[in-house]
């Protein structure tokens, strides 16, 4: 029908339809069939039809693709189906592996694995519901990601509204979003031409970008698409093959997929594919940091099923690091959240996979000298994926005159207290756990735990607003904040500070071996602590005491005796407890615990899981370490008993796995003499 013989609305409908055609030969099949500005001509026609008749605009329009308005935020989304993410596998042989396991559970003689290029892009999840696109979400964690529905609208590629008809009325599809090389060179040009910061690579491009809340800087930016998977379908939906039939039925729907994906069979087809991809990397439009292989035939998903984290049916094949040389100029010191000193090289700026990087670890000291790492140097850097750019090694042959050796510093450069090497470790730590500015949220956050002082309301976030105002900066200063203080802090009302200013006040009255715990001693845990209050019963007398005596402590061994004579050695740490106990943190002399040798549990180390219907935890754990036994957290070689109560789970399947006795609550009650009534 000629155009001039259509009604508005009719005109509108079909130029709407032309327009998602020509997307699709453009972006789905590489193939245009118009100029750019015929395209722009029929665009054009739309707009102003549109224009001049707004109660005929849908959402679904190509017009629409850009809101006029600011986006507010990102709204967190449950996912319908967890998004996972993949094992990665880093040679030929762990391929070999995830083919056997897969082997080990179906009676095929050969896979055939789906495989495309590995995106260096975000992870999107695509609702549409009746066709039309209703949300977009980033991965998340997984479980929960951001709505960014307002900016993916934008992307050219992915379509507002798919072709044809026969599709689910809900359909989930996944894909990446990301930037191709040749934008992202254009947008590092526009943006130094603008005096703004460029991007490292493509893809922290593509994430900032996708992070915007104005969508007209999304829509300029020219983000792409691929779609490689799918989430929650409806109508007795996917189809038999993940390839030639569920990728096929997304491309005819219009979604795009990766040319370069293909079907391949067994460990040689994924080999082969492997080789020839990597050869053609640096050729590629984009950036792609491997290969991911996915069993091909559906059925078979549901009989592979999942890990904890991965599907099994699924892995990623990592390409190698990339590797340049450059110079070191220094090397300095990071103190951890945990007191560890970390050596970090500081490099003449150097590119590694598209990434600028200036600065790369050097992991421990053990390391340095393994590798005769000298200032001075050239190094050879590897950055792999989004892994820590490191130092490899040096190249001997271009080592010049006058290199000198790192030493590691004997104090901490962050609060002056003594550096100690961990024994049989590599480890160099900072021994003012309680005073040091670097370990001070981490040592806060143990100190008002559970097992430790316990100040109910005293979270994280709190935690860290105390400590980035200099309010608290070492634990005695929390029993010097004032209710005015907590107040006046962000979601802090009255109410919840008085709680808070409360909960303080009676955690002044606690047990020697809770603070003992709460100070956060190296390898000092909630057992040692009972285990060094029962002995010393005195904060003083274990204060005063050398390795000699601490060694003759039950659970006390060499590395944890100079861990607690070093640490109470400090005048740093001695200052704080002098702090604590002015403040009107006391105790009760601990009693004697005389234990039962005739006790099946005497000596024995037992690990409790699951729930129990006859006892707490804590009332089962008194009473095993009553009875003489050790009770710890994780299932190991060195596991006497594991008592299992409703619900137990991974530590369970390990005992089992082990060999290790499992207890019911009912027989463990019995072995220790208890009612159970």
């Amino acid at each position: 029908m000629n155009p001039q013989q259509l009604s508005v609305e009719q005109r509108i409908f079909q130029l709407r339809e032309e327009i998602a055609k020509h997307n699709y030969a453009y972006y789905v099949l590489d193939n245009p069939v118009i100029s750019d500005a015929q395209y722009d001509e029929l665009y054009r026609q739309l707009l102003e039809l549109e224009r001049n008749h707004p109660e005929l605009v849908t959402a679904d329009s190509p017009t629409q693709r850009v809101g006029d308005q600011l986006h507010s935020g990102f709204q967190s989304v449950t996912h319908a189906v967890p998004m996972y993410s993949l094992e990665n596998a880093f040679s030929q042989e762990d391929l070999e592996s995830f083919e056997a396991r897969i082997l080990e559970r179906v009676t095929l003689n050969a896979i055939d694995y789906a495989a495309e290029p590995k995106m260096d892009g975000l992870a999107i999840n695509l609702r549409y519901e009746g066709g039309v696109l209703k949300q977009a979400t980033t991965r998340g964690d997984g479980t929960t990601g951001e709505d960014v529905t307002h900016n993916v609208r934008t992307i050219q590629s992915i379509p507002l509204k798919l072709l044809g008809k026969e599709w689910p009325q809900v359909l989930e599809v996944r894909g990446e979003v990301f930037m191709s090389k040749r934008t992202f060179e254009q947008l590092n040009q526009s943006q130094l031409a603008k005096g703004d910061k460029v991007f490292a690579n493509p893809r922290n491009a593509a994430a900032g970008t996708l992070r915007q809340l104005d969508p007209k800087i999304v829509a300029k930016r020219r983000l792409s698409f691929y779609v490689y998977g799918w989430g929650q379908i409806s109508d007795d939906w996917p189809q038999p093959s993940h390839y030639d039939q569920t990728m096929a039925h997304f491309k005819a729907w219009g979604l795009p997929t990766n040319p370069e994906a293909q079907v391949v069979t067994g460990k040689a087809g994924m080999q082969d594919y492997y080789d020839a991809l990597l050869q053609k990397r640096s050729e590629l439009p984009y950036e792609i940091d491997g290969i991911v292989y996915k069993v091909n035939q559906i059925a078979l998903h549901a009989k592979l099923g999942f890990t904890s984290k991965f599907p099994r049916w699924a892995i990623a094949r990592k390409f190698p690091a990339e590797e340049v040389w450059t110079q070191l100029l220094a090397i300095d010191v990071q103190v951890g959240r945990t007191g560890a000193l970390t050596p970090v090289a500081r490099l003449q700026p150097v590119a590694v996979g598209g990434v600028i990087v200036s600065n790369a670890t050097l992991h421990n000291m053990d390391e340095i000298r393994r590798k005769d790492v000298q200032i001075g140097d050239t190094v050879i850097v590897r950055r792999a994926g989004d892994v820590i750019p490191e130092v490899v090694g040096p190249v001997l042959s271009r080592r010049p005159d006058g290199t000198r050796l790192f030493e590691m510093p004997t104090h901490c450069p962050e609060c002056g207290s003594e550096v100690i090497k961990e024994h049989d470790k590599a480890v160099y730590r900072c021994s003012g756990g309680l005073f040091c500015p670097a370990q001070r949220k981490r040592a806060l956050q143990h100190f008002v735990s559970r097992k430790a002082f316990d100040i109910q309301g005293l979270g994280d976030k709190l935690i860290d607003q105390l400590a980035e105002r200099d309010w608290v900066k070492h634990p005695d200063d929390l029993f010097r904040l004032t209710l005015e203080q907590l107040a006046g802090l962000e979601r802090m009302a009255e109410k919840s500070a008085k709680n808070v200013i409360d909960a303080i006040e009676a955690a002044k009255e606690t047990t020697l071996a809770r603070f003992i715990f709460a100070l956060g001693i190296p390898e000092v845990g909630e057992v040692t602590a009972k285990q060094l209050a029962q002995h010393f019963r005195e904060l003083d007398a274990l204060m005063q005491a050398d390795s000699e005596q601490l060694i003759a402590v039950p659970d006390v061994g060499d590395v944890v005796a100079d861990n607690i004579a070093t640490f109470f050695k400090q005048p740093h740490n001695q200052e704080v407890i002098r702090g604590l106990l002015e403040a009107g943190v006391h105790w009760p002399q601990p009693q004697i615990q005389t234990v039962n040798a005739d006790s099946p549990f005497a000596g024995k180390v037992v690990v409790l899981t699951g729930t129990l219907q006859q006892r707490d935890r804590n009332e089962a754990k008194a009473l095993l370490e009553a009875a003489g036994a050790k009770v710890t957290g994780s299932v190991s070689a060195k596991t006497d008993y594991v008592i299992a109560g409703e619900k137990a789970g991974s530590k369970l399947t390990k005992a089992e796995s082990l060999g290790i006795p499992v207890l019911s609550e009912q027989q463990w009650l019995e072995m220790m003499g208890e009612n159970n009534g």
